[in-house]
């Protein structure tokens, strides 16, 4: 498991029930593994720092599964 920072928009991607992810501004999309519920908004402009989950595999499969420690609005 590698530890990232990442500055990137929420959004809410609508693969089966749904799940909750962040758009990087390199491009990059992560899966948000668990996200506060302050982090359930789309459009939020958000910097995470977190750890990139690959022991973990999920439906949705929008990209690497982003478990997020700390974050900060912008």
């Amino acid at each position: 498991m590698s530890q990232i920072q990442v500055t990137g928009t929420i959004d809410r991607k609508g693969f089966g029930t749904g799940t909750w992810a962040l758009v990087a501004s390199s491009g990059e999309t992560y899966e948000l593994y668990e996200p506060a519920t302050e982090l359930q908004q789309k459009g939020l402009k958000v910097k995470v720092s977190g750890t990139v989950r690959e022991d973990i595999m999920t439906l949705a499969m929008v990209g690497p599964v982003l478990q997020v420690a700390h974050y900060e609005m912008l």
